[in-house]
């Protein structure tokens, strides 16, 4: 497997809630940049067309992510039978949990904590996770994708990042790629809605949140599964009652944006 396993803060269970809020914030931000919302719009639309659903649950939904516009843009032309989006996260943000289910019509978040794991109990729908998958060690990312097919639930996985660069070449530029986002970020705090004392804190005059987004940043490419990995995760549980598939993901211009892992039970086996 040549993904590897090393730590990004945002999965520490100690890591305070304000710093990771301030870093998701900028995920949020980095995904306006590249257009993802267009791209799952997209994509999911394809989807849907494959698979019928009322509403999707996104898991590790963090700060919300880009999946909020992405449902603005699905239900753009229905007048009636609107998709409905649960937001979910194994740590959820009380503050962001009671603002988001106060403000939106179509978009609720999970109160409880939710195990991707365990699709047992989980709301029917299109389950997603949005450039989240690579957090997962192997043992945890075997046991989303097998719940997924054993509860015959759809699963979309997206990730923007693509472990392509040689691991060697990784670490000679690490401290270049580590300083460049730390910069990157200072500017795509201005960007950030819902902009707060704690981030303007954290990022001006204590610099945590753009130290940390640096280095979660680059572990990010180092922890991403490629296809063979995914494969390698498959091999051991995959059956005809179930249809994986993996393939990267264009933008309109032609151009790649990530990849997407898509698993949808067989209608014969439904």
């Amino acid at each position: 497997m040549k993904r590897i396993q090393l730590f990004e803060f945002e999965d520490f269970n100690w890591f305070p809630k304000p710093i990771r809020t301030g870093m998701t914030n900028l995920l949020v931000v980095l995904h306006k940049l590249f257009g993802t919302h267009e791209v799952l719009t997209n994509l999911i639309t394809t989807v849907k067309k494959k698979h019928h659903f009322s509403q999707i649950i996104d898991l590790g939904s963090g700060s919300g992510g880009v999946m909020p516009e992405v449902i603005k843009n699905l239900n753009k032309e229905q007048t009636t039978n609107k998709l409905k989006l649960i937001l979910t996260d194994l740590h959820p943000n009380p503050k962001l949990v009671k603002r988001v289910n106060s403000e939106h019509k179509n978009i609720s978040y999970l109160e409880t904590s939710l195990n991707a794991t365990n699709l047992s109990s989980v709301p029917e729908g299109l389950k997603t996770m949005i450039a989240s998958f690579h957090h997962m060690p192997p043992s945890i990312a075997k046991g989303i994708l097998k719940s997924a097919q054993d509860n015959k639930q759809p699963l979309l996985i997206y990730e923007l990042a693509e472990n392509k660069i040689p691991i060697l070449l990784w670490w000679i530029l690490l401290p270049l790629s580590l300083a460049i986002l730390f910069i990157m970020s200072l500017f795509m705090t201005l960007f950030v809605r819902s902009l707060t004392w704690n981030q303007l804190l954290f990022t001006y005059l204590i610099p945590v949140i753009p130290i940390c987004y640096a280095w979660d940043g680059q572990a990010t490419l180092v922890r991403t599964y490629t296809f063979k990995d995914i494969e390698y995760l498959l091999q051991d549980f995959k059956d005809d009652s179930y249809t994986w598939e993996i393939s990267p993901v264009k933008k309109a211009n032609g151009k790649n944006l990530g990849y997407y892992v898509l698993g949808l039970p067989n209608e014969q086996h439904s």
